[in-house]
């Protein structure tokens, strides 16, 4: 058994746990706070582990400050249901899902409901446009991965729903994404629920006049939503994409929902903070961008028995918990070689070759 202290990277020690099977003990969960224990977004993602699994258990103290889980099977399955709450978004129980869904016994197709795009976790355009294709290179699999926007909901009353199909794998390819490229292309979604359809393209003219000064091939497309596909809150934002030669895939998104010093940003504003993000993650260099840098060391180690490698900007916080995790859960560390040349950092490791054990033989 496994024991940690903290409510820090609490879905990552639940998805370490669920591929290794080693059973942990998180303590300490926010004992300090004045409102101690749990929150109920972390409870809802201990139920949707449930769902998507066999055989798990779930022991939490009276005051919700302690937390043993012992891991079970990940089985997927058709027509399942999950609400997410109005506390976190959707893109906060995607990461999860979507690394044990792979190694199920079955396919796994889901409709999840909350909230669809905040300022706080990746947004369904992220993982529609961005993630799927990193995860399609990731697992050498094409086929299976799809994401359906039926409705957009905003923060705090949420009302969206997203339709996810994951397929399964029997092993993981070696992960070598180590080409950079050269960036070619730029696209993105402007997208707005329950305002003025003129607020997207409004976001579209602000974040042009930062992205046609730096590159010809910038396209982005407008989403609006009304009525009950809207949800039950107002909202809008941008989420950018940029492509280079070697088909690697940078993001950043704005949302209005970030405050600023004088209140809520309106459109133009949205967009340029959304452009000047973007370029910020393209100056870090590496394959992708900060928000997916965990990811793919996860899949790193996860990865065959044989050399897997990937190049990255300055590691985030995140990632350097990840790297963490993955020596207490798999016995995997990594070799970090700096790059001053390319301010760019290379990282590999030999793989602890994690099989799908629940996927039948055929």
């Amino acid at each position: 058994m496994l024991r940690f202290k903290g409510s820090q990277h609490f879905r990552q020690r639940l998805v370490c746990s669920t591929l290794s099977g080693r059973t942990i003990l998180i303590d300490d969960i926010r004992s300090r706070d004045q409102n101690p224990g749990l929150r109920d977004f972390e409870a809802c993602l201990l139920r949707l582990l449930e769902k998507v699994t066999d055989g798990c258990e779930v022991e939490i103290n009276e005051t919700g400050t302690s937390l043993r889980y012992r891991p079970g099977l990940a089985t997927g399955g058709a027509g399942l249901v999950h609400d997410c709450g109005k506390a976190r978004s959707i893109g906060y129980f995607l990461e999860p899902l979507a690394c044990i869904a792979l190694f199920g016994k079955k396919p796994l197709s889901i409709t999840l409901k909350g909230i669809t795009n905040d300022d706080l976790d990746p947004s369904v355009d992220v993982w529609r446009t961005v993630t799927f294709p990193l995860l399609r290179q990731l697992t050498g699999q094409e086929e299976g991965f799809e994401l359906k926007v039926l409705r957009r909901g905003a923060p705090p009353q949420g009302g969206g729903e997203v339709a996810v199909r994951l397929p399964v794998l029997r092993s993981l390819p070696p992960v070598s994404l180590v080409q950079e490229g050269m960036i070619k292309r730029i696209r993105g979604v402007a997208h707005s629920m329950k305002v003025s359809p003129q607020s997207s393209n409004r976001m579209v003219d602000g974040a042009r006049s930062v992205l046609n000064s730096l590159l010809p091939d910038v396209y982005i497309f407008t989403d609006h939503m009304s009525g009950p596909e809207a949800g039950f809150s107002p909202g809008f934002g941008m989420m950018l994409v940029a492509e280079s030669t070697t088909g690697r895939f940078i993001s950043a998104e704005c949302s209005a929902a970030q405050q600023g010093s004088e209140g809520l940003m309106v459109p133009e504003d949205v967009g340029r903070q959304a452009a000047h993000m973007l370029l910020e993650e393209i100056h870090r260099g590496g394959v992708t961008d900060s928000a997916h840098q965990g990811l793919v060391l996860l899949f790193c180690a996860l990865g065959p028995d044989e050399i897997n490698e990937v190049r990255l900007g300055p590691l985030s916080p995140h990632a350097v918990r990840t790297l963490r995790h993955l020596r207490d859960f798999f016995g995997i560390t990594f070799s970090v070689k700096p790059e001053p040349e390319s301010q760019t950092i290379f990282l590999s490791c030999i793989g602890a070759n994690i099989r799908n054990i629940a996927k039948k033989v055929t």
